[in-house]
């Protein structure tokens, strides 16, 4: 279904994000990096689902990640299970400040799920050396595609950053949702960037 034109009003207590997918059909040249960073990218085999919900949490609360936080547990376990989705956590002294999902279950195609660093990470160039550590393992298996898709409610740079890195815009879409905000999924204080607007009694 697509939405006609014009305004379409979306109920208070919820949210409506605009998505943009990009796609990247061969394989770009890396941007340039920090040579000696102080972090480093750890392959988690087997992640735990409270130990990658709490580094989802942390990485997206302020961009209204909630998507992993409302699936059910079962779900999320067979997805982190699954040998053709690699989690990788960026870690500085073995702590965990970063994420990096590649989901390789569609034949040919990646996925680049999730990305995203903690506040302790942002704007030390930790987000440039992650994505060239993304493209060089998504593009050494035998794909023809890598996508990924952010929005409205993301870091407003994340667009740009996406697009620097070689990937190109093909399609948008509109997401409605409940405010994680207003269902305690997040502090209200979170995304201040995006207005709370509750239901009206």
């Amino acid at each position: 279904m697509t939405l006609p034109n014009g305004y379409s009003d979306v109920a208070p207590g919820q949210l409506a994000a605009v998505v943009t997918y990009l796609e990247m059909i061969s394989q770009v040249p890396q941007r340039p990096e920090r040579t000696t960073p102080p972090w480093r990218l750890e392959h988690i085999q087997t992640p735990d689902p409270a130990w990658y919900r709490e580094l989802f949490a942390r990485i997206g609360t302020e961009w209204l990640w909630f998507s992993r936080l409302t699936m059910p547990i079962k779900d999320l376990q067979e997805i982190l299970s699954d040998p053709l989705v690699e989690v990788y956590a960026v870690t500085i002294n073995g702590y965990a400040e970063g994420l990096l999902e590649l989901d390789f279950r569609t034949a040919n195609q990646c996925e680049l799920a999730f990305f995203g660093l903690t506040p302790a990470l942002l704007g030390q160039g930790a987000g440039r050396w992650l994505m060239n550590r993304a493209l060089e393992l998504a593009w050494a298996r035998p794909i023809n595609r890598l996508w990924v898709h952010t929005c409205t409610h993301d870091h407003p740079e994340a667009l740009a950053f996406y697009r620097r890195s070689g990937f190109v815009a093909y399609a948008f879409s509109v997401e409605v949702s409940q405010d994680p905000r207003l269902t305690g999924l997040a502090p209200r204080a979170a995304a201040a960037h995006v207005p709370l607007i509750e239901k009206k009694i």
